[in-house]
């Protein structure tokens, strides 16, 4: 690999990715007119507020295509949060009458204008981001410091960075995808002064990597990617960046630099499975699959996806000590939500091997013995070696026969997916049945036999 061949490539994207005139002049004229109505509707509210564009079409980070603008409404200090809440979806159904209200840390309004998609949200005026009365308070000093660091070259190099990011999935930092925010990718950008700088060194990290772009230095943070807020010292904006996609950051880069294509910045996702074609893969892999499926709560996915990935933590772990060898796991969501996994082992023999104390461990091995003495269908106890040893009947001989039954509720659940368990019920598939899932989940299942780094 030569820097040409990746300058060609680059140069390709941005071909791709960079918006054109007419893209940047209507998205331009669009958001004065928003905050031409901001300040119109702001005239009706009995207290001092103004407008900010923030985000990416605010830096000039964003990509062709993109049809987002946010609105920040900053609103004085001293309101309460009721006031804030209020005036703040006052205006915003001003400004975007057909809009609705959805809510984060507190309600805010979202239309559409013009044919872009508008965030319009209410937030505090503080004097600095650690003053912070909400978490969307800070994004007004994030907007300010990266249009005074960011030029256009290190912007265009941001917009690279985010197709990478999209292209090998690792962006985005809700709670579903734990990847790289659109200001984490900037900061990242600007640390290394461009995309390629940027790429080569991910490739040699060794987490855990840390960068402090205003040397605050005040905190110690354990997350294997940290680059401290350098707006506020307390804050490691890479927190939610799972291990994984460091990883997966890291191998891509690797792969860039070692063979430059475009391939890697739009990568299509494999062809949708049909059920058939599910069946075929388990009968290849010799495996059991299987699948508990419910109603999936009605949660935000920053909410869901937490609860789903403890639920199936839970399930998985205690399948696993009950001797089902899970071989690998997955979940999914849609209006149903599916905790999935695949084992080795679908079935047990009808009696378990249960190992205790040494003999001379006197105290603990008396016990022992004196629970299982007595019999009742246990073969022992005995000696094997220096400890004592039953066999005793196994509980569960199949993984349906646990997954129905009511020691499922005996695992860690997340608090949403257990009542939903319990109160609507569930289904549990097992083998072949789980082909069924390709009707809905055809195109995550053909990711799943399909695994990219």
């Amino acid at each position: 690999m030569t820097n040409s061949d990746l300058a060609a490539v680059v140069a390709a994207v941005r071909e791709r990715i960079d918006p054109d005139e007419a893209e940047r002049r209507a998205l331009a004229d669009a958001a004065a007119a928003l905050e031409t109505r901001v300040h119109d509707a702001l005239d009706d509210v009995p207290v001092t507020a103004d407008v900010l564009q923030v985000g990416s079409t605010a830096r000039g980070t964003w990509l062709s295509g993109d049809r987002d603008i946010d609105l920040f409404v900053r609103f004085p200090d001293d309101l309460d949060r009721e006031q804030l809440a209020s005036y703040g979806l006052e205006v915003g159904h001003a400004v975007l009458p057909n809009g609705h209200e959805e809510y984060a840390e507190h309600p805010y309004v979202k239309g559409d204008y013009d044919g872009f998609d508008v965030d319009l949200v209410p937030c505090y005026d503080v004097p600095t981001a650690p003053e912070i009365r909400s978490a969307v308070d800070r994004t007004p000093f994030h907007n300010e410091y990266l249009v005074e660091h960011l030029d256009d070259d290190l912007a265009a190099d941001v917009r690279v960075f985010k197709r990478f990011l999209k292209g090998i999935g690792a962006y985005g930092s809700d709670l579903r995808t734990e990847g790289f925010s659109g200001y984490l990718a900037e900061l990242l950008v600007l640390e290394h002064g461009g995309f390629e700088p940027l790429i080569q060194a991910a490739s040699d990290w060794h987490p855990q990597v840390e960068f402090d772009p205003e040397d605050h230095g005040t905190r110690t943070f354990s997350d294997p990617l940290v680059v401290i807020d350098p707006t506020d010292s307390e804050r490691n904006v890479a927190a939610v960046c799972s291990a994984e996609n460091v990883a997966r950051l890291q191998h891509y880069a690797r792969d860039l630099l070692a063979d430059p294509r475009e391939e890697l910045f739009f990568r299509a996702d494999p062809p949708v499975l049909d059920a058939n074609e599910v069946r075929s893969h388990l009968d290849r892999r010799g495996t059991t699959a299987a699948a508990v499926v419910f109603d999936a709560p009605d949660l935000v996915d920053d909410q869901l996806y937490p609860q789903l990935r403890k639920s199936l933590d839970g399930v998985a772990d205690e399948l696993d000590r009950r001797g089902f060898d899970v071989f690998r796991t997955e979940l999914f969501a849609a209006d149903d939500a599916v905790l999935f996994v695949e084992l080795s082992v679908a079935e047990r023999p009808a009696v378990e091997r249960h190992v205790g104390p040494p003999v001379h461990v006197r105290q603990h091995a008396e016990g022992f013995y004196g629970a299982y003495e007595n019999g009742n269908g246990y073969y022992g106890p005995f000696l094997d070696g220096d400890r004592y040893v039953v066999e005793r009947e196994r509980e569960f001989t199949s993984a349906t026969a646990f997954l129905t039954s009511g020691a499922l509720f005996d695992v860690a659940l997340g608090k949403h997916v257990e009542s939903t368990l319990r109160e609507d019920g569930y289904d549990v598939l097992v083998g072949d049945e789980v082909a069924t899932l390709a009707a809905t989940f055809g195109g995550e299942l053909a990711r799943y036999f399909d695994p990219r780094p």
